[in-house]
């Protein structure tokens, strides 16, 4: 009864909602940057750790008590040692959310159309290109891999970047909203079984960082001069620039094909 009393004693306002609100946007917003990671195993470790340590304490069972809660007071500084990658992002990536993005200069429709007629010129070359799109998931720990840049997306600097012999035509370009942010960028590759033996190194690398993030990844084969683009996991192959284009500016359209990443 008496806890009944002070739940009736208690009042919610609006400072209580915009609380509730931002802590859940919070949450939001933390899942979203370690979705896909390997960071959500840790996390589903430490989910198990914490179901475990409640149902001790129902049953009294002090031994295991007191060893998760060493582990729980000692964790946290390994927590952060083994998160490390994810909160650099996660502060990095305040800068870049959707609203500082429009902010900035150039309409996203406006990438789209450079990135596009640069796909289409690649092609038409028959030039291999991987160019990646980086969307809510950040991507800076990749640049490490490259030469980090600063410039302005435009099909003519795309073009020039993958041109063979090219100080940075071997590797991967990193866009950020309208900014090339990496160039020369080692990608993982993914580890799943592909049938289709034609795919090679750019298409793994392409579906590795798709798997891991919610990037948009397009690819030009250097052997068929055919657009690609890997995101969420797939593969779709065949675009074409305009389809490319349509991807970027959020409208979904299907391509002819679709190669899953995994069996």
């Amino acid at each position: 009864m008496e806890l009944l009393d002070q739940f009736r004693g208690l009042t919610f306002g609006w400072r209580d909602a915009l609380e509730i609100a931002f802590v859940a946007y919070i949450l939001y917003r933390g899942l979203l940057l370690v979705r896909g990671t390997r960071a959500v195993q840790i996390l589903s470790g430490i989910v198990v750790l914490v179901v475990v340590y409640a149902v001790a304490v129902v049953l009294k069972l002090s031994m295991i008590t007191y060893l998760l809660g060493l582990l729980f007071t000692y964790g946290v500084f390994a927590g952060i040692v083994i998160f490390q990658p994810e909160v650099r992002q996660a502060l990095a990536h305040l800068g870049t959310s959707r609203i500082t993005r429009l902010l900035r200069g150039m309409a996203e429709s406006e990438v789209a159309d450079a990135i596009s007629d640069a796909l289409e010129r690649l092609s038409q070359s028959g030039i291999g290109a991987i160019i990646a799109v980086e969307r809510e998931s950040p991507l800076g720990e990749y640049i490490q891999s490259g030469t980090e840049l600063n410039a302005k997306v435009s099909s003519d600097l795309l073009t020039t970047i993958f041109t063979p012999y090219s100080p940075l035509h071997d590797g991967a370009v990193i866009i950020r909203g309208d900014t090339i942010i990496g160039a020369g960028c080692i990608l993982p590759l993914s580890q799943a079984p592909i049938s289709d033996r034609s795919l090679g190194t750019r298409h793994r690398a392409a579906l590795g960082l798709a798997e891991e993030t919610d990037a948009f990844v397009f690819v030009v084969s250097e052997e068929t001069a055919i657009i690609s683009m890997a995101w969420d996991g797939r593969l779709t192959r065949s675009l074409t620039p305009a389809q490319a284009r349509d991807q970027l500016a959020g409208r979904r359209t299907r391509a002819s094909a679709e190669t899953p990443a995994l069996p």
